[in-house]
């Protein structure tokens, strides 16, 4: 299989290779539904030693820049109770934390989520979080512009590897809000 954007050795129909996931994408790849099909999500095998931004695009595509997205957790703070949330925005801007996603989570406080949280909240490596497989309880907030794009390069849940979706498949995912201007 041929991968729909960059430039990639080997491309694969995720549900083909669950075994390369982390337990919670592979079963939200198991058990996905909605208008996107799951063999249109396509598993890519990169190298964590070419994970830095301008070095991915240089190896496997600068078309790649554009199509990329970041997917961060935070945690929004509000009289002593924290929620935590996901944000996916094009990895060319960066998430407006104390703007959109507080008002957002109606926290008075938002932050990055700390590194230990994030993964072991989520079961995937720090790196390599994605918001296929998140806990259905967590709000995923999704830039529009990532929605628009054709296919999106995101984290599989390790450092080694990606999927390539669909964008309009972001705004299926359970807790999904596609939210104008979350990426600044």
């Amino acid at each position: 299989m041929r991968a729909p954007i960059g430039d990639f050795q080997q491309a694969v129909a995720a549900p083909d290779c669950l075994g390369e996931l982390v337990r919670p994408v592979a079963e939200a790849v198991r058990h996905w539904h909605g208008s996107v099909p799951a063999e249109q999500i396509v598993y890519v095998d990169t190298d964590p030693r070419w994970a830095d931004t301008a070095t991915f695009v240089e190896h496997y595509g600068r078309e790649l820049l554009e199509q990329s997205a970041n997917c961060v957790v935070v945690a929004g703070k509000r009289g002593g109770e924290s929620r935590l949330a996901a944000c996916l925005v094009l990895s060319t801007t960066r998430v407006d934390v104390n703007g959109v996603v507080r008002r957002r989570l109606d926290a008075r406080k938002a932050s990055f989520a700390p590194m230990d949280v994030a993964t072991g909240e989520t079961g995937m490596e720090y790196g390599g979080i994605t918001p296929i497989g998140l806990p259905e309880s967590w709000p995923l907030l999704v830039d529009a512009a990532v929605v628009d794009l054709p296919y999106v390069l995101v984290g599989s849940g390790r450092r080694r590897g990606k999927l390539l979706v669909p964008g309009k498949a972001f705004a299926e995912l359970p807790g999904a809000v596609v939210v104008d201007g979350l990426g600044v």
